[in-house]
Protein backbone atom coordinates (compact mmCIF):
# COMPACT_ATOMS: atom_id res chain seq x y z
CA UNK A 1 0.00 0.00 0.00
CA UNK A 2 2.69 2.60 1.08
CA UNK A 3 4.71 1.64 -2.46
CA UNK A 4 1.26 2.29 -4.40
CA UNK A 5 0.70 5.72 -2.84
CA UNK A 6 4.52 7.19 -3.44
CA UNK A 7 3.58 7.41 -7.05
CA UNK A 8 -0.41 8.09 -6.53
CA UNK A 9 1.03 11.22 -4.47
CA UNK A 10 3.59 12.16 -7.06
CA UNK A 11 0.93 12.02 -9.73
CA UNK A 12 -1.39 14.14 -7.45
CA UNK A 13 1.12 16.91 -6.63
CA UNK A 14 1.77 17.17 -10.57
CA UNK A 15 -1.99 17.03 -11.29
CA UNK A 16 -2.59 20.12 -8.98
CA UNK A 17 0.61 22.34 -9.72
CA UNK A 18 -0.85 21.84 -13.37
CA UNK A 19 -4.07 23.05 -12.84
CA UNK A 20 -3.04 26.09 -10.58
CA UNK A 21 -0.27 26.52 -13.22
CA UNK A 22 -3.14 26.85 -16.12
CA UNK A 23 -5.30 28.93 -13.62
CA UNK A 24 -2.76 31.36 -13.17
CA UNK A 25 -2.38 31.39 -16.96
CA UNK A 26 -6.37 32.17 -17.37
CA UNK A 27 -5.63 35.02 -14.88
CA UNK A 28 -3.12 36.55 -16.65
CA UNK A 29 -5.24 36.65 -19.62
CA UNK A 30 -8.07 37.73 -17.90
CA UNK A 31 -5.90 40.54 -16.63
CA UNK A 32 -4.57 41.54 -20.40
CA UNK A 33 -7.78 41.04 -21.60
CA UNK A 34 -9.43 43.81 -19.63
CA UNK A 35 -7.06 46.24 -20.89
CA UNK A 36 -8.75 46.51 -23.97
CA UNK A 37 -11.32 47.92 -22.79
CA UNK A 38 -9.27 50.78 -20.82
CA UNK A 39 -8.35 53.18 -23.12
CA UNK A 40 -6.42 56.30 -21.70
CA UNK A 41 -4.73 58.75 -24.35
CA UNK A 42 -1.68 58.33 -22.61
CA UNK A 43 0.75 56.06 -24.80
CA UNK A 44 -1.16 55.53 -27.10
CA UNK A 45 1.58 56.78 -29.98
CA UNK A 46 4.01 53.78 -28.62
CA UNK A 47 1.45 51.33 -28.41
CA UNK A 48 0.65 51.16 -31.68
CA UNK A 49 4.52 51.12 -32.46
CA UNK A 50 5.11 48.17 -30.80
CA UNK A 51 2.20 46.17 -32.04
CA UNK A 52 3.37 46.94 -35.85
CA UNK A 53 7.06 46.21 -34.71
CA UNK A 54 5.86 42.80 -32.96
CA UNK A 55 3.82 42.31 -36.32
CA UNK A 56 6.48 43.10 -38.49
CA UNK A 57 8.96 40.81 -36.30
CA UNK A 58 6.60 37.60 -36.08
CA UNK A 59 4.89 37.77 -39.29
CA UNK A 60 6.86 39.62 -42.43
CA UNK A 61 10.23 38.91 -40.81
CA UNK A 62 9.43 34.97 -40.64
CA UNK A 63 8.12 35.00 -44.10
CA UNK A 64 11.59 33.51 -45.79
CA UNK A 65 11.26 30.62 -43.11
CA UNK A 66 7.73 29.88 -43.78
CA UNK A 67 7.17 29.51 -47.66
CA UNK A 68 9.80 27.28 -48.62
CA UNK A 69 8.74 24.91 -45.72
CA UNK A 70 5.17 25.63 -46.87
CA UNK A 71 6.47 25.11 -50.58
CA UNK A 72 7.95 21.48 -49.91
CA UNK A 73 5.37 20.16 -47.25
CA UNK A 74 2.62 20.80 -50.07
CA UNK A 75 4.75 19.57 -53.01
CA UNK A 76 6.09 16.42 -51.49
CA UNK A 77 2.36 15.63 -49.59
CA UNK A 78 0.20 16.31 -53.03
CA UNK A 79 3.26 14.50 -55.42
CA UNK A 80 2.63 11.64 -52.71
CA UNK A 81 -0.74 11.42 -52.50
CA UNK A 82 -1.73 11.79 -56.45
CA UNK A 83 0.43 8.82 -57.06
CA UNK A 84 -2.44 6.89 -55.54
CA UNK A 85 -5.42 9.34 -56.29
CA UNK A 86 -6.98 6.46 -57.50
CA UNK A 87 -7.70 5.47 -53.89
CA UNK A 88 -8.37 8.93 -52.54
CA UNK A 89 -10.38 12.29 -52.79
CA UNK A 90 -6.77 14.22 -53.10
CA UNK A 91 -8.45 17.53 -53.02
CA UNK A 92 -9.92 16.05 -49.41
CA UNK A 93 -6.91 14.81 -48.72
CA UNK A 94 -5.04 18.19 -49.11
CA UNK A 95 -7.69 19.76 -46.58
CA UNK A 96 -7.81 17.65 -44.37
CA UNK A 97 -3.61 16.94 -43.92
CA UNK A 98 -2.65 21.27 -44.77
CA UNK A 99 -5.41 23.05 -43.64
CA UNK A 100 -6.97 21.48 -40.84
CA UNK A 101 -3.88 19.96 -39.36
CA UNK A 102 -0.24 20.96 -40.37
CA UNK A 103 -1.23 24.48 -41.26
CA UNK A 104 -1.50 25.61 -37.88
CA UNK A 105 0.68 22.96 -35.91
CA UNK A 106 3.73 24.12 -38.37
CA UNK A 107 2.76 28.20 -38.04
CA UNK A 108 2.36 27.41 -34.37
CA UNK A 109 6.27 26.14 -33.92
CA UNK A 110 8.04 28.92 -36.10
CA UNK A 111 6.06 30.98 -34.36
CA UNK A 112 7.17 29.75 -31.31
CA UNK A 113 10.85 29.02 -32.33
CA UNK A 114 10.72 32.60 -33.11
CA UNK A 115 8.95 35.15 -31.27
CA UNK A 116 8.35 33.22 -27.63
CA UNK A 117 11.72 32.88 -27.33
CA UNK A 118 12.43 36.67 -28.17
CA UNK A 119 9.30 37.91 -26.23
CA UNK A 120 9.99 35.70 -23.03
CA UNK A 121 13.94 36.55 -23.58
CA UNK A 122 12.55 40.31 -23.48
CA UNK A 123 10.34 40.41 -20.65
CA UNK A 124 12.73 38.56 -18.11
CA UNK A 125 15.50 41.10 -19.41
CA UNK A 126 12.57 44.26 -18.29
CA UNK A 127 11.91 42.14 -14.98
CA UNK A 128 15.72 41.75 -14.17
CA UNK A 129 16.82 45.77 -15.33
CA UNK A 130 13.20 47.03 -13.31
CA UNK A 131 11.79 48.36 -16.66
CA UNK A 132 7.68 47.64 -15.26
CA UNK A 133 8.39 49.59 -12.26
CA UNK A 134 9.75 52.40 -14.36
CA UNK A 135 6.76 52.81 -16.43
CA UNK A 136 4.82 52.55 -13.03
CA UNK A 137 6.40 56.03 -11.96
CA UNK A 138 6.08 57.47 -15.15
CA UNK A 139 2.32 56.77 -15.38
CA UNK A 140 2.12 54.10 -17.58
CA UNK A 141 0.39 50.85 -17.05
CA UNK A 142 3.41 48.23 -17.41
CA UNK A 143 0.68 45.36 -18.83
CA UNK A 144 -0.84 47.30 -20.86
CA UNK A 145 2.29 48.66 -22.65
CA UNK A 146 4.20 45.76 -22.73
CA UNK A 147 1.67 42.30 -23.27
CA UNK A 148 -1.62 44.20 -25.03
CA UNK A 149 0.54 45.06 -27.85
CA UNK A 150 2.32 42.04 -27.97
CA UNK A 151 -1.04 39.77 -27.70
CA UNK A 152 -2.29 41.50 -30.56
CA UNK A 153 0.80 41.71 -32.99
CA UNK A 154 1.62 37.83 -32.81
CA UNK A 155 -1.97 36.69 -32.41
CA UNK A 156 -1.96 38.40 -35.73
CA UNK A 157 0.73 37.36 -36.84
CA UNK A 158 -0.27 34.06 -36.77
CA UNK A 159 -3.60 34.62 -38.36
CA UNK A 160 -2.00 35.83 -41.39
CA UNK A 161 1.28 33.14 -41.24
CA UNK A 162 -1.82 30.39 -41.48
CA UNK A 163 -3.03 31.97 -44.30
CA UNK A 164 -0.07 32.47 -46.13
CA UNK A 165 1.14 28.88 -45.03
CA UNK A 166 -2.03 27.10 -46.51
CA UNK A 167 -2.14 29.16 -49.56
CA UNK A 168 1.43 29.00 -50.44
CA UNK A 169 1.16 25.15 -49.75
CA UNK A 170 -1.53 24.05 -51.75
CA UNK A 171 -1.38 26.31 -54.79
CA UNK A 172 2.69 26.79 -54.93
CA UNK A 173 2.65 22.82 -54.31
CA UNK A 174 0.47 22.30 -57.10
CA UNK A 175 2.64 24.51 -59.47
CA UNK A 176 5.88 22.52 -57.98
CA UNK A 177 4.27 19.25 -59.23
CA UNK A 178 2.80 20.64 -62.76
CA UNK A 179 6.39 22.27 -63.52
CA UNK A 180 8.63 19.68 -62.47
CA UNK A 181 7.14 16.39 -62.16
CA UNK A 182 4.63 14.75 -64.98
CA UNK A 183 2.51 12.71 -62.06
CA UNK A 184 -1.32 13.33 -62.66
CA UNK A 185 -3.03 15.79 -60.44
CA UNK A 186 -6.14 16.42 -62.70
CA UNK A 187 -8.03 19.75 -61.46
CA UNK A 188 -6.81 19.63 -57.85
CA UNK A 189 -7.46 23.39 -57.40
CA UNK A 190 -11.01 22.75 -58.20
CA UNK A 191 -11.14 19.62 -55.69
CA UNK A 192 -9.57 21.66 -53.49
CA UNK A 193 -12.51 24.16 -53.60
CA UNK A 194 -14.96 22.07 -53.29
CA UNK A 195 -13.55 20.14 -50.30
CA UNK A 196 -12.92 23.60 -47.76
CA UNK A 197 -16.11 24.16 -46.03
CA UNK A 198 -17.03 26.56 -43.72
CA UNK A 199 -16.40 24.54 -40.65
CA UNK A 200 -12.51 24.81 -41.99
CA UNK A 201 -12.40 28.23 -42.34
CA UNK A 202 -13.58 28.94 -39.09
CA UNK A 203 -11.65 26.35 -37.20
CA UNK A 204 -8.58 27.53 -38.86
CA UNK A 205 -9.38 31.00 -37.47
CA UNK A 206 -10.23 29.73 -34.00
CA UNK A 207 -6.89 27.91 -33.41
CA UNK A 208 -4.55 30.93 -35.28
CA UNK A 209 -6.62 32.83 -32.46
CA UNK A 210 -6.19 30.09 -29.83
CA UNK A 211 -2.39 29.96 -30.58
CA UNK A 212 -1.56 33.23 -31.10
CA UNK A 213 -2.82 33.81 -27.01
CA UNK A 214 -1.45 30.93 -26.24
CA UNK A 215 1.80 31.87 -26.69
CA UNK A 216 1.59 35.58 -25.93
CA UNK A 217 0.35 34.74 -22.79
CA UNK A 218 2.46 31.89 -21.43
CA UNK A 219 5.89 33.68 -22.79
CA UNK A 220 4.86 37.09 -21.16
CA UNK A 221 3.79 34.85 -17.86
CA UNK A 222 7.35 32.93 -17.80
CA UNK A 223 9.23 35.87 -18.15
CA UNK A 224 6.95 38.14 -15.71
CA UNK A 225 7.49 35.49 -12.79
CA UNK A 226 11.43 35.24 -13.31
CA UNK A 227 13.77 36.27 -10.72
CA UNK A 228 16.38 38.44 -10.82
CA UNK A 229 18.89 36.96 -12.23
CA UNK A 230 20.64 37.02 -15.42
CA UNK A 231 21.10 33.13 -14.71
CA UNK A 232 17.29 32.28 -14.66
CA UNK A 233 16.43 33.90 -17.95
CA UNK A 234 17.87 30.58 -20.05
CA UNK A 235 15.44 28.08 -17.76
CA UNK A 236 12.27 30.29 -18.36
CA UNK A 237 12.75 30.62 -21.80
CA UNK A 238 13.46 26.97 -22.47
CA UNK A 239 10.32 26.10 -20.48
CA UNK A 240 8.24 28.54 -21.85
CA UNK A 241 8.84 27.13 -25.82
CA UNK A 242 8.15 23.90 -24.37
CA UNK A 243 4.42 25.04 -22.59
CA UNK A 244 3.54 26.83 -25.59
CA UNK A 245 4.13 23.59 -28.13
CA UNK A 246 2.46 21.33 -25.35
CA UNK A 247 -0.61 23.62 -24.57
CA UNK A 248 -1.34 24.43 -28.76
CA UNK A 249 -1.14 20.59 -29.57
CA UNK A 250 -3.66 20.18 -26.59
CA UNK A 251 -5.31 23.34 -28.20
CA UNK A 252 -5.42 21.44 -31.24
CA UNK A 253 -6.90 18.34 -30.92
CA UNK A 254 -9.60 20.13 -28.70
CA UNK A 255 -10.74 22.31 -31.28
CA UNK A 256 -10.56 19.59 -34.06
CA UNK A 257 -12.56 17.70 -31.81
CA UNK A 258 -15.11 20.61 -31.62
CA UNK A 259 -15.44 20.88 -35.12
CA UNK A 260 -15.13 17.41 -37.31
CA UNK A 261 -16.19 14.95 -34.23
Amino acid sequence: MHVMAHPLGHIGRKTIQTTNHLLDLFAFFYRIFRLFFNRPKEGRVLLRKIILEQIYFTAVQALPVIIPIALIAGSMLIFQFARISEHYDLGKTAVFIIVRQLGPIVTAILVILRSATAVTIETSYMNVLNEPEALEMAGLDPLRIICVPRLIGITTAVLCLFIVFDIVSIIGGYLVIWILTDVPIGNFLMQIVKAITGADIIAGIVKALCFGIIITVNSLYQGFRGKKQMIDIPVGTSKSAVECVILCLVANIIISAVFYL
